[in-house]
């Protein structure tokens, strides 16, 4: 089992901390989130976070935290106060990085914006604001909280609170959505020059109420117009796709992300988080994911590490492309090596068939325009 080779090296750390709780769940969303039904349980969560992130301490393995993102649910749900205690906590047994890149998701809610100055005095120094869409009719059908006023208000606020970095989320291919609509919305966004989008296609996922109960999506043929359409106009603006749906300012593409998809390592803390670690002594990568449940997280004795998975050896080529290939300039070569501990001989056969079809650059492991859009057929042939 042990594929332990010279050639691995430990990547940089990443912290990811999942909050569980929404005032209401979205009908397009399936992640771990709940409605609540009560004031959030903020003592307790933070004491179970405690006791949650000791045993993955050993995980650490003498490296800084480089980049921290809160998601959820909704963690703009939660106080001020709650993530002051919660950085103190952190430092008590982490490192952080100087310039350490620490994202928020936040709602544009009116309750929550009061919260942004007391947000970014607590260390948080990146916003990453669910707008989803400026135009009412829209955030009605997505069954949103806030309204096109609070939007607008959200980023105002967030700038004046400090948060000079921040993302703005945007949804494309909304029911009955056409290209003009698409395209007021981003530029309803462009208005504020935020240096992140991200601007994704509303799906349907299974365990969703839009699943069970589809909305009118528009056409293929219209959701390619869409897309196009968007990539132009956003490209024209100085904006840079730097993976499938995240799109920056120069120099401003989200470090948590690229760390991310550039099969970096992260420890996961909270509710049904997921995390990644790299252990040096035996090169062993391993996937793990938390208790999923907030009552059942909250209440655990013992370890809430709700299952982990150790990546093998033949699994992991397509593990590792899975994510660089996302990236719009993929990764150099011998990072193949660094994060996988594998020789990139393993794969030169795969590479050379994928560059002769023009699927692959030349140097790189990075995907064509064509291999963008046919991202499945290139990872189809490194499944072990």
């Amino acid at each position: 089992m042990i594929h332990h080779h010279g050639a691995l090296q430990l990547p940089p750390l990443s912290l990811y901390i999942h909050v569980p709780w929404c005032v209401r769940k979205c009908p397009y969303c399936d992640f771990n989130s709940h409605a609540l039904k009560t004031d959030i349980p903020e003592d307790a969560y933070l004491d179970a976070l405690e006791a949650d992130l000791k045993p993955d301490l050993a995980g650490v393995q003498g490296r800084a935290i480089e980049t921290v993102f809160i998601g959820g649910g909704t963690p703009s749900l939660m106080s001020a106060d709650f993530y002051g205690r919660l950085f103190e906590l952190l430092g008590n047994h982490l490192s952080f990085a100087a310039d350490a890149e620490i994202t928020l998701e936040a709602n544009p809610g009116t309750v929550e914006q009061a919260r942004f100055e007391g947000f970014r005095k607590a260390g948080i120094n990146r916003l990453s604001l669910g707008i989803q869409s400026f135009d009412p009719k829209q955030l009605h059908k997505l069954g949103r909280i806030h309204d096109d006023q609070d939007a607008h208000r959200a980023i105002t606020t967030a700038r004046e609170a400090g948060f000079d970095n921040f993302n703005l989320d945007l949804m494309h291919g909304l029911p009955g959505q056409t290209v003009e609509q698409a395209l007021a919305d981003l530029d309803s966004a462009l208005q504020y020059a935020p240096p992140h989008l991200s601007w994704y296609q509303l799906t349907l996922e299974p365990n969703t109420e839009f699943y069970s109960r589809p909305p009118d999506l528009p056409e293929d043929d219209q959701l390619w117009d869409i897309h196009q359409a968007g990539h132009g106009h956003l490209r024209k603006n100085g904006y840079t796709p730097y993976e499938i749906s995240a799109w920056c300012q120069p120099g401003r593409a989200s470090r948590h992300n690229l760390n991310y998809w550039r099969f970096g390592d992260y420890l996961a803390l909270g509710a049904g988080a997921h995390g990644k670690i790299t252990f040096a002594d035996n090169g062993e990568i391993r996937r793990f994911w938390k208790t999923r449940q907030p009552e059942a997280y909250l209440q655990r004795l013992g370890s809430r590490t709700a299952g982990q998975q150790v990546l093998e050896r033949e699994d992991l080529p397509l593990e590792f492309m899975m994510n660089v290939l996302r990236l719009e300039q993929g990764v150099e070569e011998a990072a193949f090596e660094a994060r996988t501990g594998l020789p990139l001989q393993e794969i030169a056969a795969i590479l050379s068939a994928l560059r002769s079809d023009g699927l692959l650059e030349k140097d790189r492991l990075q995907a064509t325009p064509l291999g963008q859009r046919y991202l499945n057929s290139i990872l189809e042939r490194f499944l072990s």
